[in-house]
């Protein structure tokens, strides 16, 4: 199990993973964060935007299930049935046994899953280190809060080897 922080792919918004993406990477499972990765914390409801991503994801044959550590089990599930897909709660990331129970009940493996989400020390470490492709997007409304910025603020180096790689790749 690698211990890196570092994401497979860095975007702004979750709207830029296509389906055509995931499709080229053999991606069948997308296990994605809710809070500031689809969602502000505040919001209870999905709003059109998620929805009609779901839905092109759903047509292109792609499993979206949402893993969050929200200690609100209510709310995820709430916004969970309102989009009709199923929800791992209570996940423990960087922990990978939310991913892998995830992965699990969705009859996915590593290399067919890939784990979206918008911070470094949870979703993208959990994702390397159960072995699947990590999608980092910036968190939605920004940093906020004074430990929001610090945070976003230790992101940078990882964020940066992040483009690097991707560099280096084309």
């Amino acid at each position: 199990m690698p211990l890196s922080l570092i994401p497979s792919r860095l975007f702004e918004s979750y709207r830029e993973v296509t389906p055509e993406l995931l499709r080229a990477e053999g991606v069948t499972l997308l296990l994605s964060d809710l809070d500031f990765t689809l969602a502000p914390k505040s919001v209870r409801r999905p709003d059109p935007a998620v929805r009609a991503w779901i839905g092109e994801l759903g047509k292109a044959g792609v499993q979206v299930m949402i893993v969050s550590n929200n200690r609100s089990g209510s709310r995820v599930a709430e916004f969970c049935a309102d989009l009709g897909i199923p929800c791992q709660g209570h996940a423990g990331k960087p922990s990978t046994r939310g991913l892998e129970a995830a992965m699990a009940r969705a009859g996915a493996d590593r290399a067919r899953t890939a784990m979206l989400g918008d911070k470094l020390l949870t979703d993208m470490l959990a994702a390397n280190r159960a072995g699947v492709l990590a999608l980092m997007v910036e968190p939605l409304g920004g940093a906020v809060t004074p430990w929001q910025k610090v945070l976003h603020a230790l992101q940078a180096p990882f964020k940066a080897a992040c483009r690097r790689r991707a560099e280096r790749r084309k």
